[in-house]
């Protein structure tokens, strides 16, 4: 059955490019799509709830996204745009476009984002970077493939 009721939000932390641990996310799939049979196997959803002061920082994908803002106040960054976001407000992303997100209010910024595609592909071209790492370079792209 394709019904999610609950998510498990785990911090973001492991990510030497993207080290956030005062922010949570989730990966969403069709539970069904890990079976032979069935499921919607072709979208991925992210779930986060963005710090204050904290940023997705400046990265692309090589697939769709949209990025919805559900709660909070947010600075958008399409390519050489830059936006507020309120609640319900969009952010339309096409392949390779470079975008990030920064939580510009006073409470958490809620987010989800969905991607025509099963797994994640992220090329950062900024970082938050993990303690230790702070001179390093943005590592190769990084894949998730909640499925696998």
């Amino acid at each position: 059955m394709g019904i999610i009721e609950h998510h498990s939000y785990e911090p973001m932390v492991g990510d030497p490019d993207d080290h956030r641990p005062n922010t949570a996310w989730t990966i969403a799939i069709d539970p069904a799509s890990k079976g032979v049979d069935g499921g919607v196997r072709g979208l991925t959803l992210v779930f986060e709830r963005i710090a204050p002061g904290d940023a997705i920082p400046l990265h692309t994908h090589s697939v769709e996204e949209v990025v919805i803002v559900d709660a909070g106040r947010a600075e958008a960054i399409l390519g050489d745009e830059r936006r507020t976001l309120d609640p319900e407000g969009c952010l339309f992303v096409p392949p390779g476009t470079p975008h990030g997100m920064r939580n510009a209010g006073e409470g958490v910024l809620r987010v989800h984002a969905a991607f025509a595609a099963p797994a994640l592909d992220v090329t950062y071209l900024e970082r938050n970077p993990a303690p230790g790492t702070e001179n390093d370079p943005p590592q190769p792209p990084v894949v998730y493939d909640p499925r696998a």
